[in-house]
């Protein structure tokens, strides 16, 4: 199978839907050559840098009929139209009784790693979790910025996509045939039978680096990806808890009101898997600063495999 890059990947979901879907428009403050080429500047549209004003045009576009990509790239960008994303898109169709559907795709790029700051690195998807009405998404893979964007492109929800900046240039396997990933579907990235880590974001794969590790201490750790925030997989997370009586959630975000201790709770409140459990479960998260623009300051702040097996191993014993 045929290796693309995620950025790739995500650019061949829009072109799809775009093509399938006449009634689609995308606007940025960047310029997208290539869907411009192909779409032309009426559907693909450079708007100022006000954050606000296109993302509530995209709203009322979705009123009018339309299915509007908003990438306003940095998630940090995105607060300046939290009233037009949470008081607005997230309430409007319960506020029309259901009379109406307003689908709009809101991608975003989170996390840190690069060396950009406070004000560019964030990873604020727990702050949308706590408004009802919108879909989120964390594609992690190549195959699952694809499969997943497709599907939020169909919704008839807005849906916001939070995509870790450092996974745009990694490489994976994408078929060329049509497909759709379901929302709610979390993926089994490593099976394992002693405890079960659940990671969002890139920081899965520095999960699947500390399993191989614990894997030479005689540690089998299942490493769970879920892929999506809202609808969340629970099942998955339940039935692999109830298998190893042990749960550690990896997130880059800050810990404090964080999706991490969401999951926990969730796990810990569902009687049949905290029977199971043989350790109270563990957070392995972002430190509850601004992240540095230091490099070795910033690596100090945000979680990887060093700590995740020191977290890991603290609840086997």
């Amino acid at each position: 199978m045929r290796e693309i890059t995620y950025e790739q990947a995500a650019t061949e979901a829009i072109q799809e839907e775009f093509r399938r879907n006449p009634r689609t428009v995308h606007m940025s403050t960047d310029l997208a050559a290539d869907l411009q080429q192909e779409f032309g500047p009426d559907r693909i549209r450079v708007t100022p840098i006000a954050e606000n004003s296109f993302v509530g045009a995209s709203i009322g576009l979705a009123g009018a009929g339309f299915r509007t990509v908003s990438n306003l790239r940095m998630a940090t960008f995105g607060f300046v139209a939290m009233d037009q994303m949470m008081n607005h898109a997230a309430k409007i169709t319960y506020m029309f009784g259901g009379q109406a559907k307003f689908p709009v795709l809101y991608r975003m790029t989170v996390g840190a790693g690069f060396s950009g700051a406070a004000e560019h690195s964030i990873s604020p998807y727990s702050m949308f979790m706590n408004v009802p009405g919108l879909k989120i998404i964390l594609p992690t893979t190549p195959y699952d910025v694809k499969g997943l964007l497709k599907t939020a492109l169909r919704d008839n929800n807005p849906v916001i996509s939070f995509e870790h900046f450092l996974l745009g240039g990694m490489k994976g396997e994408v078929p060329e045939q049509e497909y759709l990933i379901p929302f709610g579907k979390a993926c089994i990235r490593r099976k394992g039978s002693d405890v079960t880590i659940v990671a969002l974001a890139k920081m899965v794969y520095s999960a699947l680096d500390a399993a191989e590790e614990l894997a030479a201490r005689g540690i089998s750790a299942e490493v769970i990806d879920p892929r999506t925030l809202v609808p969340f997989d629970r099942e998955a997370v339940i039935k692999s808890v109830k298998k190893t009586g042990r749960l550690v959630v990896v997130d880059e975000a800050c810990q404090t009101c964080g999706a991490a201790a969401e999951i926990i709770a969730m796990v810990t409140s569902d009687k049949g898997a905290f029977r199971k459990l043989k350790a109270a479960p563990a957070r392995v998260c972002g430190l509850d600063i601004p992240i540095p623009f230091s490099p070795p300051l910033e690596k100090f702040a945000i979680p990887d495999a060093e700590k995740i097996v020191k977290a890991t191993r603290g609840v086997m014993r």
